[in-house]
């Protein structure tokens, strides 16, 4: 297991350096941290060595951020060019819905959790134990069967929150 840690670890030092030195086609680290947009694979660790071009890279960025499980704490601290500012709140609900759909199932069934507490603050919601609440609830409606796509959770989600009065009015999607 140390040895695979290892070896997917060089992998990707090799390619960012190799990306770095590809003139043009790659914004600085400051730029990217700063504010960015991320590629496919969502923000993260790999979001700032492989940046956001297109294509194959993207499944190097997705590796790097799966390995290193820093994307949902990326996303829930505003960190690692996980800035809600970055893209559009329904954008970003989307990437984070797609990226921890099982983590989020289970503690949408909850009614607590790690995950529920980024998509709170996703959603721009400041009490993220009404939202907990309101999503539990509304469960079956959110996560109707096991392959319903991440849009539609998202949807399902706003949804629940226009619903609720005091969180329609405390959460600024």
């Amino acid at each position: 297991m140390k040895k695979s840690i290892v070896v997917v670890s060089a992998m990707c030092l090799a390619l960012a350096a190799s990306g770095v030195q590809a003139a043009g086609k790659k914004k600085s680290v400051e730029k990217q941290i700063s504010g960015q947009a991320y590629g496919m694979s969502g923000c993260g660790l790999g979001s700032i060595i492989f940046g956001d071009d297109n294509g194959k890279v993207q499944i190097f960025a997705a590796t790097t951020n799966g390995t290193f499980g820093n994307q949902t704490f990326g996303i829930t601290s505003g960190t690692s060019n996980c800035n809600p500012e970055n893209g559009n709140r329904a954008d970003n609900l989307n990437v984070y819905v797609e990226a921890n759909r099982l983590a989020l199932a289970n503690d949408v069934s909850r009614g607590s959790g790690e995950t529920v507490e980024g998509l709170s603050q996703i959603v721009g919601c400041k009490d993220s134990k009404a939202l907990s609440g309101k999503l539990q609830k509304d469960y079956g409606r959110i996560f109707p069967s096991q392959n319903v796509p991440a849009e539609e959770v998202s949807q399902s989600i706003m949804k629940s929150i226009a619903s609720d009065k005091a969180l329609a009015s405390t959460c600024h999607s």
